[in-house]
């Protein structure tokens, strides 16, 4: 943990990747995408109560306080204060959270400073079969029939590069996109060539039929690629 941490109150364990701190703030944990609870009406899903209950024990384990490393980042669109958490040994939470298995490496820049150790964090759970990696959770590009977060596999049908970024295919069931601002931090040379190759994806999927309807041969589904931690391209 770095040195000299702001500390604060959690007043409650919002979900599994979010508190509630007594000064108001509600903090979006970086890095880590806990499966989602039952609101409005939907059901859990698989392990969000279980990753609600252990973040809330390590919550406890550190006295209801937590050190917080806000992200360069500061803030998302729903005015969440975005940060790294510790827990009064200094343990990242984040990290331990997908150690086990309840919940998922993301990573969105520019707030990406524990990504390397969080990758390996849920490597250790996804190779033992830990919590949300128990019964795979990845999906066919064909299988995606409605937006949010997705981990998908799937062979890529065509690469291409215009002033929209670069938008790598699959089918026309869905169409991953990096933003022209991103593209410095990939290796876009090799991200020209995966075409018929076979690579997994992660991030939220959104249904572009909501935008005003669908150009001819436009793919319905799209999922923006924020940092390269979330594309495997050798999984060949």
């Amino acid at each position: 943990m770095p040195d000299s941490l702001p500390v604060a109150q959690v007043q409650r364990v919002v979900d599994g990747d979010t508190l509630r701190l007594s000064d108001g703030r509600s903090v979006r944990m970086i890095g880590l995408n806990a499966p989602e609870t039952g609101k409005k009406g939907q059901s859990a899903q698989p392990f969000a109560e279980a990753a609600k209950r252990r973040l809330q024990t390590l919550v406890d384990d550190s006295g209801g306080q937590v050190s917080l490393r806000v992200g360069e980042q500061a803030t998302d669109h729903y005015g969440r204060t975005l940060a790294n958490v510790y827990g009064r040994n200094g343990a990242n939470l984040e990290a331990q959270l997908l150690a086990e298995g309840l919940g998922y490496l993301v990573a969105v820049s520019p707030n990406v400073a524990l990504v390397n150790c969080q990758q390996a964090a849920e490597k250790t759970a996804r190779q033992t079969g830990l919590g949300v990696w128990r019964n795979s959770p990845v999906q066919s590009p064909d299988q995606i029939n409605t937006g949010g977060f997705a981990v998908v596999s799937g062979q890529v049908t065509n690469v291409q590069r215009n002033g929209g970024g670069i938008w790598i295919e699959f089918s026309d069931a869905l169409v991953l996109r990096i933003a022209p601002d991103l593209v410095k931090q990939f290796d876009t040379a090799a991200l020209l060539r995966l075409k018929g190759q076979s690579i997994e994806a992660r991030g939220w999927i959104v249904d572009r039929s909501r935008r005003g309807g669908l150009k001819s041969g436009q793919a319905r589904w799209m999922m923006p690629i924020t940092h390269p931690a979330m594309l495997n391209t050798s999984i060949n």
